[in-house]
């Protein structure tokens, strides 16, 4: 049995950017969505970071879906 170490590391760079980027997207989220409570608190208007939130949290359902997508096909 021959272990392709090349291919074994091409997957392993690509999980490893794959899963900090999802981090970094979901990290963005919650720093959105509390920004957006503490503007609230003060009275300004953060519908920018609310909308940004919002959209971070969108891009990661859509990578786990399409996570997903690949496993099961």
């Amino acid at each position: 049995m021959k272990i392709d170490w090349a291919a074994l590391g091409s997957v392993f760079g690509v999980s490893l950017s794959a899963t900090v980027a999802l981090v970094a997207l979901f990290t963005l989220g919650l720093v959105g969505l509390s920004k957006h409570e503490a503007a609230t608190e003060r009275g300004g208007a953060a519908t920018l970071a609310r909308s940004g939130a919002y959209a971070c949290f969108a891009l990661c359902a859509v990578a786990v879906g399409y996570g997903i997508y690949l496993i099961v096909s």
